[in-house]
């Protein structure tokens, strides 16, 4: 009696059903990270005051939409803020005068990637003793990065009065031996991602995040800021920014005193 060996046709069809199914489930979990990080967004959407409301004691929480920053008139003797939809989409550096020296500007978001471009474009140049900051965040990772080179430059950080450095940026702010932020200017954080794998389990991907926040403490202690800031960034969720107030960047350290 013969018995017939199942043909090799068969198998390679069930791996390729079954490779099939493990991407079509990696797929579906992709799109429903997405969408349960966005829905929230666009079901309830930031009730918040607009962001061009002045921040007072207790009233600090504002809408966020780092595209659609209207632009502001510049107070006397600053220069006025751009709308955010005229930045540039990954971070510029540029030199310009500054009081008859040269000082570094960095504006636009931050995106993946600029920190490697920072260094690139450092290679060729001397780092100025002063950098002005003019953004409305983006990565974490990058801004972290970036703010090391400064320190390590011996940096100061300073922000003029037309100016805004939320969500990332204020990691970068941090970074100056000296932090300076004009009258008017804003600065503000909130919750924020750390570029996990969204492919990855649950249990991972919330590590990465804890992990990623760990490291923003630690750099902000490195820096000489009081990481207490965290907490209005953890409690303010990513459609919104809490603006903080002069009084709290001088208690948090984001500002010094020169002298």
């Amino acid at each position: 009696m013969t018995v017939a060996r199942p043909r090799r046709g068969s198998e390679v069809r069930r791996w390729l059903l079954w490779i099939l199914g493990v991407q079509v489930f990696f797929a579906l979990f992709l799109f429903g990270s997405d969408l349960a990080r966005v829905l929230p967004q666009v079901a309830w959407p930031s009730r918040a005051p607009d962001l061009s409301d002045p921040a007072r004691p207790g009233d600090q929480t504002r809408r966020f939409r780092p595209g659609e920053i209207a632009p502001r008139e510049a107070r006397p003797g600053t220069r006025p803020m751009p709308a955010t939809v005229d930045m540039p989409t990954r971070l510029s550096f540029e030199i310009a005068d500054w009081d008859g020296a040269p000082a570094l500007t960095l504006t636009g978001q931050i995106a993946g990637g600029d920190a490697e471009r920072f260094a690139d474009w450092l290679a060729a140049r001397d780092l100025p003793g002063i950098a002005f900051l003019n953004s409305p965040g983006g990565s974490v990772r990058d801004a972290l990065a970036i703010g090391r080179v400064l320190r390590d430059g011996g940096v100061d950080t300073a922000m003029s009065g037309s100016d805004v450095c939320l969500s990332a940026c204020p990691y970068i702010l941090a970074a100056g031996v000296d932090r300076s932020v004009a009258e008017g200017a804003l600065v503000g954080v909130h919750q924020h991602f750390f570029d996990e794998n969204v492919a990855l389990p649950a249990f991972i991907a919330v590590e990465d995040i804890q992990r990623g926040q760990g490291d923003v403490m630690a750099y902000l202690i490195e820096m000489g800021v009081d990481p207490g800031v965290m907490q209005h960034a953890l409690q303010t969720p990513p459609d919104e920014i809490y603006l903080l107030l002069p009084e709290e960047l001088e208690r948090y350290a984001l500002t010094t005193d020169p002298s």
